[in-house]
C-alpha cells in the first residue's frame, strides 16, 4: 500500500503556492530513472549488517570526487563522545545516564 500526502495537507500547501508531488518510500526513489541515471545510490559498508544502502552526494566535481569511506553511525555509537565534549559530561555522569538507561 503506497502512503501519500493526506488531501488536506496537499490542498494546505496548494493554497500557500508550494509545489506538491508524490511521497515516495526509498524503494520508489532507487527506481527513478533519473536517480539511476545519476548514480546516487551508493552501498555503503556497515560493521552489522554488511552493506547498507545510502544515497550519494548530488555534487559532483571532477578533480575531487566525493569518497565515501565512513559508514553510517550506529544507534547510540557517538552519544558519550557528544555528550562529553559538548556538554562537558565525565565518565561517572555519563555512566550513570547509562545506567538509568537516558542514554
Amino acid at each position: 500500500m503506497k502512503r501519500r500526502a493526506s488531501k488536506d495537507w496537499i490542498e494546505r500547501l496548494e493554497a500557500a503556492n508550494v509545489p506538491c508531488g508524490p511521497i515516495n518510500n526509498y524503494r520508489e526513489v532507487f527506481e527513478n530513472p533519473q536517480v539511476q541515471h545519476r548514480g546516487l545510490k551508493i552501498d555503503m559498508p556497515h560493521p552489522l549488517s554488511g552493506t547498507l544502502p545510502g544515497i550519494a552526494s548530488p555534487m559532483r566535481f571532477s578533480e575531487t570526487p566525493v569518497e565515501y569511506t565512513v559508514p553510517p553511525p550506529r544507534l547510540g555509537e557517538h552519544t558519550r563522545e557528544v555528550l562529553g565534549s559538548l556538554l562537558g559530561l565525565g565518565n561517572g555522569e555519563l555512566d550513570r545516564l547509562a545506567a538509568q538507561k537516558i542514554i
